[in-house]
Formats: structure tokens, C-alpha cells, sequence
């Protein structure tokens, strides 16, 4: 970031890699300090086992994004806010192979190395101190500066449709932490279930993402989706009638 250096220039890129894999290798060091084995044994099962996400909640995985983004433009559109809500990809992009692995990158590789770290290991180490609230709100304000240095990096978002500023960006981001974790915490502590909404979110943005000007109506429509969520399903558990919190750790949930 400091050698104004394009990001993907030598010795710059790997710097990139270091620094973006440090969920994944903080998560799983202190997975492995904390709980050995067995941790381990948990998270690849919260990894692999499809069972733990009921079929309304693979609904949710599949369509809450892309439904959010129909009705975001459609609100848009229907006061007047603008006429042209969304950026489509270019169909000559999904044939360059650069574009294709950029896309491939951004939309799996990255919420995968993220979401290990911080469902896998953190969150729930948070959630037996705090509510789902106040710990989706922690985590949340730690993942967005982590993020910040992206924006500072020439050339990071060259091959993207996502051009971010830090003012809307950075909230947005606490805020879909809190989305994060009420998938996560009723599809019994699933890391592939928080993996999967992160890959749709991050497809649907770069497939069909919003124009610029929109972000600040974009936003208010994640506020309010998020605040929805925690009025409906409550700031304890983000699990509805059940108000007991999941448990963290390695402690299997019966539901």
C-alpha cells in the first residue's frame, strides 16, 4: 500500500497473499492451541456436513442476495432515486480468462480464507462472552479494518464492477456481519453455510452489482434488513423462540 506500486506487481502481491490469508492462519493456529484435534475434527465436519442447513436455509443462502439487489433497484427505480440502479457484467468478461479468475477469486477463494478464520475459530469465542448481537458487531468492526487497506491498494479493484469508499463500505460491513450470523447460528454453527452466503453475495455483486451513486439507498436497505433480523429473531440468539445461544466450541446443538 505504501509503494503506491500496482498490488499485483512483484514484491507487492506477495505481501497481498500474506496479509490476506491471515484469518485463515490465525483461525486455524488458534483453533489447533485451544482445542487440538478435536477442533479440528469439528470444523471439517462444520465445513462438509450439508445436513446442518435445512432446506429453507439453503433457500436463504441462494436467494437472499440476489433478491435484495432486485428489490433495492426496483424500490430505486420506482422514486425516482435513479434509472439506472445496476452495472451488469459485460458477457466479453466472462470469456477472458483473467476476468474469469478474478471473479472465481472474489466471489470463493476469499470468503472461504475469511470465513474460516472468523466463523470457524472467532465468533464463537465471542458468542460465549457477548449476545449474537454485540458479537456480530465485534466482529464485524474488526473485519471491516481489515478491509481498509484494500481501498489504499493501486489497482486491487482494477478487475472488479465493486469500486468501494470507506464511508458506506466500512458499515455496510458490520452490518452484514450481523446477517452473517443469523444464518450461521440457524444452520447449527455452519461454516459452509456462511461461506455460501458470502459466495452469493459476492457473485451477485459482481454479476450484477450497484451503481455507484446507489450505495447510500443501498445502505439504508442493509440497516434495515439487518434490523429486521434482530427485532424478528432477537439480539440474544438471532434464532427466534430458541433464545438460548448456541454454543460455541466444540459442543454439538441438537436442533
Amino acid at each position: 500500500m505504501l509503494s503506491g506500486d500496482p498490488v499485483r506487481s512483484f514484491p507487492n502481491v506477495v505481501f497481498l497473499l500474506v496479509g490476506g490469508s491471515s484469518p485463515l492462519v490465525a483461525g486455524l493456529s488458534l483453533l489447533w492451541l485451544t482445542s487440538g484435534r478435536e477442533g479440528y475434527r469439528d470444523l471439517r465436519r462444520r465445513l462438509t456436513e450439508t445436513g446442518r442447513i435445512r432446506p429453507r436455509w439453503w433457500l436463504v443462502i441462494a436467494l437472499l442476495y440476489p433478491t435484495f439487489t432486485l428489490v433495492v433497484a426496483a424500490v430505486a427505480i420506482a422514486v425516482g432515486y435513479t434509472s439506472v440502479p445496476l452495472e451488469v457484467i459485460e458477457p466479453r468478461r466472462l470469456l477472458e480468462p483473467g476476468s474469469v479468475v478474478s471473479l472465481f477469486a472474489v466471489a470463493l477463494v476469499f470468503p472461504a480464507v475469511e470465513e474460516i478464520g472468523l466463523r470457524g475459530y472467532w465468533f464463537d469465542q465471542l458468542q460465549t462472552r457477548w449476545s449474537a448481537l454485540a458479537a456480530s458487531l465485534i466482529l464485524g468492526v474488526v473485519w471491516a479494518a481489515w478491509h481498509v487497506p484494500l481501498v489504499y491498494m493501486v489497482g486491487y479493484y482494477d478487475e472488479t464492477t465493486f469500486q468501494p469508499e470507506l464511508w458506506w463500505w466500512l458499515p455496510s460491513i458490520v452490518l452484514t456481519a450481523v446477517i452473517g450470523t443469523w444464518v450461521y447460528n440457524n444452520t447449527r454453527r455452519s461454516v459452509l453455510a456462511v461461506i455460501g452466503l458470502h459466495f452469493v453475495g459476492n457473485l451477485t455483486g459482481e454479476t450484477m452489482g450497484f451503481a455507484s451513486e446507489m450505495f447510500p439507498f443501498v445502505h439504508l436497505g442493509t440497516a434495515l434488513v439487518a434490523v429486521c433480523l434482530v427485532v424478528v429473531w432477537g439480539p440474544e440468539s438471532l434464532r427466534g423462540r430458541d433464545v438460548s445461544k448456541p454454543n460455541a466450541g466444540l459442543v454439538e446443538q441438537s436442533n
